[in-house]
């Protein structure tokens, strides 16, 4: 077994057409351990976002490696792409992306229903109670606040049970008290079920959670090091 849950390798990604296009990520190699929690950082548009997208499999490079739990991802097709992705990536966005004509159980159990998963419902049922939700099941995302809107969403990203959690600014659009909540609830599911963590942030407090920051700047690596190196000396 790899003992790695992301490797990448010389990736370059651009976006964008014609005089528009930018070269966003130049030559990023990075390895992260299975069960590590690192935080990217970094000023905007150092291409925290887009290397997250990257490992999550929403963004091709253009050239490069990138390895996701022990498999390439640029052998697989955009069908097994998004089957491989929905079995072992669980992904949290700042703006929630919960479907508003759908309940929160429904917006947990159809990607698992989708997907072929056994009992989808029961499953997003148990989720949703995981992350204080369990008498929210029936209500729609306009009759939730936005901090329960979160833990729906975290809760549909823990649902598959993925070995890797990645998170994009995940309390970008929560005061201050809320955010807190949801950032204990995702590093205690992290432990719990032994997930790899990768999150953006522009908080300070929340990236020194992590064992690890990266910081871009540029589209590049400007200083990868442990939490204990960045911590003043006691």
């Amino acid at each position: 077994m790899p003992a790695n849950a992301i490797e990448l390798r010389d990736v370059q990604l651009s976006l964008g057409r014609g005089p528009a296009r930018v070269h966003i990520l130049k030559g990023i190699s990075l390895d992260i351990a299975k069960g590590e929690a690192v935080g990217l950082v970094g000023p905007s548009g150092s291409g925290k976002s887009t290397l997250l997208m990257t490992m999550a499999g929403l963004e091709r490079p253009d050239s490069g490696a990138v390895r996701i739990d022990g498999q390439e991802l640029g052998g697989l097709d955009e069908d097994k792409l998004a089957q491989f992705r929905g079995a072992r990536i669980g992904i949290v966005f700042q703006s929630f992306h919960l479907i508003p004509t759908m309940t929160a159980l429904e917006n947990v159990a159809v990607p698992l229903e989708l997907s072929g998963a056994a009992d989808p419902f029961g499953r997003a049922a148990h989720e949703l109670q995981l992350v204080g939700l369990g008498d929210r099941l029936g209500h729609y995302p306009s009759q939730l606040s936005g901090g329960e809107q979160q833990r729906v969403a975290l809760a549909r990203a823990m649902a598959p049970d993925p070995a890797i959690l990645v998170a994009d600014e995940p309390t970008g659009n929560l005061d201050e008290t809320t955010g807190r909540s949801i950032v204990d609830l995702i590093f205690r599911l992290k432990r719990e079920r032994g997930a790899t963590l990768v999150l953006v942030t522009h908080d300070p407090g929340l990236a020194a959670l992590c064992d690890r920051q990266v910081r871009l700047r540029s589209g590049v690596i400007e200083l990868e090091q442990p939490q204990d190196a960045l911590e003043p000396a006691r």
